[in-house]
């Protein structure tokens, strides 16, 4: 009898036998119809390393010797399971614990990494054979597998090299989550519960909400008919819808009872909000839990939100941090980092969760915000959930690319799409300003010219810019930039507001305002999304044009003044890069920029553009063949985000204090309690703080170490405050 796990609270045994059927077991409850015998197989493989004797005496000696057992199952599987696709299965054996490999080439050795690497060194492993005696496989039709490759349609080699890439992932999802979910249980005594909602209670509550929406003006009925035509909708089956709704139209609660009403018809598990930042999440999570109350239980995952700020039961605390593992909740609100990432990864705590977007409900807000240069793997990795996991993606922005084609063109030709919204002629309703170009002006003169107004809103590309303009202006100004932290960020959009709101109050027809109430925000883009305010004029620095339209949005966005601007505007230093050229171009060519065909054409050109960067960055580019793809090294290089910005910590009040304080004494703290009291600055400016002195690293945390280099009105400075004696 050779022991996988000892539960070190009662010492009890779990023998690699039990560990291997159960964990079988789970795998295969998790995976859809056609790989459930594949998947088993695994489960029932995957840890006969442990088999060795070395192992044992690791265990039950407690042994200091590292003993390598995840590369047996890989090398045994060909041998003991007839299947072609053994290969998939070798893979995600050989990664269960360090993640998936590059499968590398056939002259690798164990020096390297690779699967092939880990295969080819029988002679460092003792016998393990006895698993033969207690492991019994179950028989595999590759032909349902082969099916699955043809349901994905196409017929070319990078599409084949893809849809095996994924199929391997979502293979390695149900095998890791089985295999954690069953150690759980054992050593620690833990059952995986559901975060369960009840989405007939919570479809019935979202309809008395918006039931209680007055209709009486025609922006209000206009609403009313664009959401019309997406709940007249509900009976269409399709892979991927688009929801084009215009900024003010409604579209998250919209998108939330279409989600809903699909959940319920069709029967789906889950439904997953993907919001393009994180700053957004909680305002969202705000919203549905005001509705819903007690008939949801909402998982959000972000990087900044932590569990043990909430007033939770301990136990109860412990299913929300397990279920941020592998999502086992029914209504999950994430970023899309977070989200392509649990596809495009290879670790097993990322990719763990993959399993559990089957048979969801999957709303993308914002969606035309995903990365040009990572458009295809991101529209691939849709593509296949629809196609092979049973879910729907539901495409909601204001300003929607032709997505129609975009998908054709870089993921599957065969995907079935379907326009939620036809009829764009009460578009117009929801236009609040008028959009004019004027050209270069220097900071002096654009800083002078927002004083005019009652309320503007100043956004420009770069936050060097944004800091120096705000220390130009005077009067009642506010900065927002991710040089501050989020703590501080989110007390200045809360001041902001207030001031906002005492204005209207003050002085309804914004007229006669002294100039000390006057309002001056200064802000780089991370006002153009979520962040609910409203502006009498807005000034945005030429941009993308989504970037434009996006700022447009806070400008009368309540829709009481009836003459109403935003000012495009160059500085010296503006980005000449593609989106900026081509949204100049379409300023000289139309009218209105806020016209649904200038959209499209902005797009168009712009996916021209990266036509030749979007096609090479997929996993299959330059991959011969499905023993060859390079699951790590992709891995490495996908990134949503840029990757050369570094978070810095710095003390904000007491609670952050005490968390540095933490980490400076031991090493390790609370990090997802430490996130929002972080500001990002890229890699030289990290430097240049370093050598000042001003910043230190503890346990691979950077901190600001002399608060004489922050301020909460701007956040991180690059020198210290001169003091005169």
């Amino acid at each position: 009898m050779k022991i996988a796990h000892i539960n070190e609270n009662t010492y009890e045994t779990q023998t690699v036998a039990e560990h291997s059927v159960a964990t079988a077991e789970i795998a295969s409850s998790f995976a859809f119809d056609e790989l459930k015998s594949l998947i088993y197989n695994m489960g029932l493989l995957h840890d006969i390393g442990k088999y060795q004797q070395a192992f044992q005496d690791r265990i039950l000696n407690n042994s200091q010797r590292r003993v390598e057992h995840a590369a047996c199952g890989a090398i045994e599987f060909p041998k003991y399971v007839n299947s072609k696709f053994g290969l998939i299965a070798q893979y995600c054996i050989a990664g269960h614990h360090t993640g998936l490999p590059d499968g590398g080439n056939v002259s690798d050795d164990n020096s390297d990494a690779t699967l092939m690497g880990r295969l080819s060194a029988l002679n460092r492993f003792e016998d393990y054979s006895d698993y033969k005696e207690e492991l019994f496989p179950i028989p595999l039709d590759d032909r349902k597998i082969i099916e699955l490759f043809s349901c994905v349609g196409g017929n070319d080699r990078e599409t084949f090299l893809e849809c095996f890439a994924f199929l391997t992932r979502y293979c390695f999802s149900c095998l890791t989550d089985a295999d954690s979910l069953d150690t759980a249980h054992f050593c620690n005594g833990r059952e995986d519960i559901e975060l369960e909602s009840n989405f007939i209670e919570c479809l019935t509550k979202i309809n008395n909400r918006l039931e209680q929406f007055v209709c009486e003006t025609s922006l209000q009925k206009a609403r009313s008919e664009l959401q019309k035509q997406v709940y007249e909708k509900t009976d269409v089956n399709a892979d991927i819808y688009l929801m084009n709704m215009p900024t003010g139209s409604g579209k998250t609660l919209c998108s939330m009872k279409f989600a809903l009403e699909r959940a319920i018809k069709k029967g789906k598990k889950r439904i997953i909000y993907v919001i393009p930042y994180n700053s957004i999440i909680d305002q969202m999570v705000s919203v549905f839990e005001s509705i819903f109350g007690d008939s949801a239980s909402i998982l959000r995952q972000q990087c900044s939100y932590c569990f043990d700020d909430v007033d939770l039961d301990e136990n109860y605390r412990s299913h929300l941090k397990n279920a941020v593992e592998n999502w086992n909740a029914n209504i999950i609100v994430t970023t899309s980092v977070q989200f392509f990432e649990s596809v495009y990864k290879n670790k097993r705590n990322r990719l763990r969760k993959l399993h559990n977007m089957a048979d969801s409900i999957i709303v993308f807000d914002e969606v035309h915000m995903m990365p040009a240069e990572q458009l295809q793997p991101c529209l691939r990795a849709v593509s296949f959930i629809t196609k092979l996991l049973n879910s729907e993606a539901a495409f909601l922005t204001a300003t929607m690319p032709d997505f129609n084609t975009l998908v054709r063109t870089y993921a599957l030709p065969s995907a079935i799409i379907s326009e939620l919204v036809t009829d764009t002629n009460d578009f117009a309703c929801f236009k609040k300003a008028d959009y004019i170009y004027e050209g270069k002006v220097s900071e002096e003169t654009l800083i002078n010219t927002c004083y005019e107004f009652p309320s503007c809103l100043l956004v420009v590309n770069k936050r060097k810019t944004a800091l120096r303009l705000f220390n130009m202006a005077t009067g009642k100004k506010f900065h927002l930039s991710t040089y501050m932290s989020a703590f501080d960020r989110q007390n200045t959009i809360n001041q902001i507001k207030v001031e906002l709101k005492q204005l209207y109050i003050d002085y309804p027809d914004l007229s006669n305002v002294p100039d000390d109430r006057r309002i001056t925000v200064v802000s780089t883009s991370l006002i153009e999304a979520g962040v609910d305010l409203d502006f009498c004029t807005v000034y945005r620095e030429l941009s993308g044009l989504d970037s434009i339209l996006q700022a447009g949005g806070r400008c009368n966005r309540e829709g009481k003044l009836n003459n109403a601007k935003v000012f495009i505007f160059e500085l010296e230093q503006t980005s000449k890069e593609a989106k900026v050229n081509i949204t100049k171009a379409l300023l000289e060519e139309f009218e209105d920029i806020s016209d649904i065909d200038c959209i499209k054409e902005y797009y168009k050109r712009l996916f021209a553009f990266y036509h030749d960067a979007i096609r090479k960055n997929t996993i299959a580019d330059g991959c011969p063949a499905p023993q060859n793809l390079p699951f790590a090294t992709y891995a490495q290089k996908f990134n949503i985000v840029e990757s050369n910005a570094v978070s810095v910590a710095v003390e904000r009040d007491d609670p952050s204090r005490e968390l540095i304080e933490r980490l400076k004494l031991y090493g390790y703290t609370n990090y997802r309690q430490l996130q929002k009291y972080t500001f990002t600055v890229y890699e030289n400016e990290l430097e240049n703080l370093l050598k000042q002195g001003a910043a230190k690293e503890y346990g691979g945390v950077f901190c600001l170490t002399n608060n004489d280099y922050y301020s909460e009105a701007t956040g991180v400075c690059f020198e210290a405050k001169d003091y005169f004696i």
